[in-house]
């Protein structure tokens, strides 16, 4: 596969996870999810994909940014809630040898970083281990629960969805 065309299928693997995310942040936002101090948001099922393809660090990001444009609000939370899926999506990408550790990457990060975001950029009341609890929950349903079954759906199509493009960006690395 030419270099030109490896490089446009890891920009339109990244831009079509990033459209799944803003579509699978609006639906969550449809069922008041997507945000607060109790949020599951389906998206962030998505984190897992580095497991398959690089493209979808990029991906899971820019989808992440755009939504939190759109949905998110406050610029804290745009920056900083799409920094925290950015180092789970990273992290994944980092541990993907391991299918069941690449979901904790963004467990962790959004546990960490988004408690702060909601009491300080949202002035949320609650202590932030509270929120650490909450948003650790939530991302356990999306990126564990929702993850595992999304790579069990998706192995066996693998090749087919991102095809020896991604495998060869992979190997580059």
């Amino acid at each position: 596969m030419s270099k030109t065309t490896t490089k446009t299928l890891y920009i339109v693997h990244a831009a079509i996870i990033a459209a799944l995310y803003v579509v699978l942040t609006a639906l969550a936002a449809g069922f008041d999810l997507a945000s607060g101090a109790i949020q599951v948001r389906f998206s962030e099922c998505l984190t897992i994909l580095p497991y398959f393809t690089p493209a979808a660090v990029p991906g899971v990001a820019i989808g992440c940014l755009i939504s939190n444009i759109f949905f998110g609000g406050a610029l804290p939370d745009i920056i900083f809630g799409t920094l925290a899926t950015l180092i789970g999506a990273v992290g994944t990408y980092m541990v993907r040898k391991n299918r069941f550790l690449c979901s904790v990457p963004p467990v962790v990060s959004n546990a960490v970083i988004i408690p702060f975001v909601l009491k300080y950029a949202y002035g949320i009341p609650g202590a932030l281990w509270y929120f650490a609890l909450t948003v650790g929950a939530g991302e356990i349903i999306t990126c564990v629960f929702f993850g595992q079954i999304l790579i069990s759906a998706l192995s066996p199509f693998r090749d087919r969805i991102f095809g020896n493009g991604a495998e060869s960006v992979r190997k580059k690395k």
